[in-house]
């Protein structure tokens, strides 16, 4: 079969596809031939070497996928080949070296989950790393509650724009800030109900305006590397800001935060536990099946281009999930 295989920590050119063994599920493995598997800027950092996460090559990269059961190991009796399913493992609890940038894929079953027939592989491969993260922002983390005012602050991305999605549906109001005109009509369509450009002098005015000047409850943070600081005068007293995503070193005034009451939280999902991510994954079967959940693929791309994936996941404007096509 055909995998993308890193044999050195490196830049993107480093992911070359080549052919390797067919693996075969054990006792209590399935097997799943991908269709779909999801691109993450984690995906890039741990590549490079520059995540808390280290990979040891030569390993096959990548969290999310989609597909259908191909076969499975004995004693296992909750998939089926031919099933369709997500792969939405805990990225620590991946076997060491079995990406999803591959032709197959070795699981076990808590790492798989039903993918409903109205939602395709591509959605699919889009569910995993981006939708846990958002749950897990603002519900578990976040602590968020219906009534409250959430900023997505750059909700454009794969995890923005299912933790628009996840927020609407739990009664939140919703505020949702990006950087280009698709962007911005993605996030109003997901049900965003006030949508700011970040990159315009003086948005944050539209923010205060919007709560009428009381500040937001929560704010779920894409690049706290560029924003921390002034998300802490954007908050209501007690509120919260979890911070998802940050390129480096910030300053912050603390007083801001003082006189809140206010919190800065933040997370990394390797360290989701398994009672955690039993819940990420029942809420997020839920919602595909109710349809309040609508996973936006950004731009599908073919496996072998994987290296240009990797450039591209980590572009400004970008909109919903880059994935490649298996």
């Amino acid at each position: 079969m055909r995998a993308i295989v890193v044999r050195q920590l490196g830049g993107p050119e480093m992911l070359k596809l080549e052919d390797v063994p067919r693996p075969a599920p054990h006792d209590g493995e399935v097997l799943v031939r991908m269709r779909a598997a999801g691109v993450n800027p984690v995906d890039t950092y741990i590549r490079a070497g520059a995540h808390a996460r280290k990979a040891v090559p030569p390993y096959t990269p990548g969290f999310d996928g989609a597909g259908e059961i191909e076969a499975v190991g004995a004693g296992m009796d909750r998939f089926a080949p031919g099933d369709r399913v997500y792969i939405g493992a805990a990225p620590g609890s991946r076997p060491a070296g079995a990406g999803t940038y591959a032709e197959l894929v070795l699981a076990t079953p808590d790492q798989v989950h039903p993918l409903p027939a109205g939602i395709s592989f591509g959605q699919g491969a889009a569910l995993g790393v981006p939708y846990a993260t958002a749950y897990r922002a603002l519900f578990q983390r976040g602590r968020a509650r219906p009534s409250e005012t959430v900023l997505i602050h750059g909700a454009t991305g794969g995890v923005g724009l299912a933790a628009v999605e996840l927020a609407r549906a739990h009664g939140m109001t919703v505020i949702g800030s990006g950087g280009t005109d698709a962007g911005l009509a993605a996030i109003r369509a997901r049900g965003a109900d006030v949508v700011v450009n970040h990159r315009e002098q003086g948005y944050t005015d539209a923010i205060v305006t919007a709560t009428a000047g009381r500040g937001v409850d929560l704010i779920v943070e894409m690049a706290a590397h560029v924003n921390l600081d002034r998300d802490l005068g954007l908050l209501a007293k007690h509120g919260r800001v979890v911070v998802v995503g940050s390129r480096g070193r910030v300053e912050i005034n603390p007083r801001d935060a003082m006189g809140r009451d206010a919190d800065i939280r933040s997370l990394m999902l390797f360290n989701v536990s398994d009672n955690d991510l039993a819940e990420i994954h029942a809420a997020i079967g839920a919602g595909l099946q109710n349809h309040t959940l609508n996973p936006v693929v950004g731009r599908e791309m073919p496996l072998a281009e994987a290296a240009r994936a990797h450039q591209a996941v980590l572009e400004p404007g970008a909109l919903g999930k880059i994935v490649l096509v298996i």
